[in-house]
């Protein structure tokens, strides 16, 4: 759930609306009268995984108060084309208001739900963990990384703050793995982990040298990852081994049984296809 988040994301909901409102919704006030009334259902038309049903529901919250907002499934349920995800009732005006943010909030999560589940599918008997990464939507990565845990997968790091990740870029800067390992591990609490992508065998025996707690082996081909996860065994039974770099749903099943723990696949969160739902009103109820 997104407990603990709800004032965050009230905020951020605001700030959407204000985007798309601004000033009114002209269209509704010019061509429906006031306190008209209806009822609304939003339903799928696509099959795929629910993914921010709450968050549909916290949208029409803001918009009015006095709409009423009936869940009919919930989050990380499987749906298919025609199923009543929820019902809204109230001003007809306030409904409009809120359609359209409710509706790609929903929409996007679902999506990501959706794609993550074809990925956990494709592990299924594995031990190996799916998980994302940073490549999010600015301003939405609170969202996709719940839809991507809707979905059945996990989240890396959330930030740049909640965990040391040496890269290339980090180990040119300190002059090397070794150098970067010792700086973080002098300065980082001692429940922080410290993890380091390598590209090539001569770098894995460097990061294991250097004591890293979690390797990341970067665009390896399948025979290095064999070889790169059996020195890491071998040497380093504790260290955990995650595997990045170019993941498809064709491939990752593959990589998997080269024996690493954790894939990390940012086509989870940046490269989907939303979920087509819709809100439909059916039934005045005065105005």
């Amino acid at each position: 759930m997104l407990n603990g988040y709800n004032e965050v994301l009230k905020e951020s909901i605001k700030g959407w609306l204000q985007e798309d409102v601004g000033a009114g919704d002209v269209t509704s006030m010019m061509t429906i009268p006031a306190g008209h009334k209806s009822k609304a259902v939003i339903h799928a038309k696509d099959e795929g995984i629910v993914a921010g049903i709450t968050v549909a529901e916290l949208v029409f919250q803001i918009v009015d108060p006095e709409l009423t907002f009936k869940a009919c499934v919930q989050d990380g349920d499987a749906v298919t084309k025609g199923t009543i995800l929820a019902e809204v009732e109230g001003s007809t005006h306030r409904l409009l208001t809120g359609e359209r943010l409710a509706l790609n909030l929903l929409r996007r999560m679902s999506g990501i739900a959706t794609r993550t589940r074809t990925y956990v599918n494709a592990l299924d008997g594995l031990s190996t963990r799916l998980v994302d990464t940073r490549k999010t939507t600015p301003g939405h990565r609170l969202l996709e990384k719940y839809a991507v845990r809707v979905g059945g997968g996990h989240n890396h790091r959330f930030g740049l703050y909640d965990a040391v990740m040496i890269k290339d870029n980090h180990i040119k800067g300190a002059g090397g793995i070794i150098e970067a390992v010792q700086r973080a591990r002098a300065a980082i609490p001692h429940t922080m982990t410290i993890e380091v992508e390598v590209e090539s065998l001569e770098q894995l025996d460097e990061a294991l040298e250097a004591g890293a707690d979690i390797i990341m082996l970067d665009n390896m081909d399948l025979m290095m990852m064999r070889e790169a996860t059996q020195r890491i065994h071998s040497r380093s039974p504790h260290v955990k081994i995650e595997a990045s770099g170019n993941v498809s749903l064709a491939t990752i099943r593959g990589i998997a049984e080269t024996g690493v723990d954790i894939i990390s696949v940012g086509r989870l969160t940046y490269s989907f296809e939303s979920l087509d739902i819709s809100l439909d009103l059916n039934e005045k109820k005065g105005g």
